[in-house]
């Protein structure tokens, strides 16, 4: 008689997109591991996808059970929304937009669970139909969002503002709370909403701080303006939202690929 199979589950596998980064003259493609390691705290298994040719994302997404978007120094390039470039100073990715803007729509339209931080709310936004401000520090009414310069991460990273969780939507439901508080180290933000797109969270000047997607109402996509990857494990609000998608992408492998279960076992028993 066999022995009960005891071997885990394979893990949801998340895709994680790359930045394009040159390093001693050379291109790298990076991403950060308090991204990976928040992937890893919502219970699956990242994959760092680097630039990849269009034909190539349906394959991508035939493999992945979630979309994991991280922040990074980079601007989504403005001519995206229709717009010039504010400040030429500021880094851009233009590779990253090629893979991000089509892999966010083709997600979206496919029900896969996404979860997006920084850069990655602001490209959802901008993937979906809408735009953003280059200088929110610049707008009449909004405050400056960025983090204090030449400080350590400890303080940059530091809670800095509440934003207000509106009543009904995702936010609410993972996290029971009316306010919290976030850290802020951001110069653009949402300017026009995508069509599609519900508001889930403003900061106090009224700048959207989070937003889900509503195409699909049992579609986890939920998009955050601040970083809850960084230290994360000590943070209950950040530990509820990577559980959550957690779960979304496991419901997702056991709807999609069933099979993936097996992919462990040992063939005798």
């Amino acid at each position: 008689m066999s022995p009960p199979n005891t071997k885990p589950k394979a893990k949801p596998l998340v895709l994680v997109p790359a930045c394009n980064l040159p390093l001693n003259g050379h291109p790298f493609h990076i991403a950060g591991k308090k991204y990976l390691d928040a992937v890893r705290l919502a219970g699956c298994l990242p994959l760092v996808v680097p630039s990849t040719a269009l034909e190539d994302l349906e394959q991508l997404l035939s493999l992945a059970d979630g979309i994991f978007l991280t922040g990074s120094p980079s601007n989504v390039h403005p001519n995206h929304f229709g717009e010039a470039v504010h400040n030429p100073a500021l880094p851009l990715d233009p590779e990253r937009d090629a893979l991000t803007l089509p892999l966010i729509r083709r997600a979206v339209a496919a029900g896969l669970p996404l979860f997006a931080v920084c850069r990655g709310f602001q490209e959802t936004n901008v993937a979906l139909g809408g735009s953003l401000h280059q200088a929110v520090q610049e707008q009449p009414g909004l405050q400056d969002h960025r983090a204090p310069e030449g400080q350590p991460n400890e303080i940059a990273y530091a809670d800095t503002h509440p934003v207000q969780v509106l009543p009904g939507g995702q936010l609410e439901a993972l996290l029971g709370h009316a306010h919290i508080q976030v850290n802020s180290l951001h110069g653009q933000g949402v300017k026009t909403l995508a069509p599609g797109l519900r508001i889930e969270a403003v900061a106090p000047d009224g700048l959207v701080e989070a937003f889900s997607v509503v195409a699909d109402s049992s579609q986890f996509a939920l998009c955050v303006q601040w970083h809850p990857e960084w230290q994360a494990a000590q943070n209950p609000h950040s530990m509820a939202l990577l559980q959550a998608f957690g779960q979304a992408c496991r419901d997702y492998r056991d709807q999609i690929h069933p099979l993936r279960h097996d992919s462990l076992r040992d063939p005798e028993t």
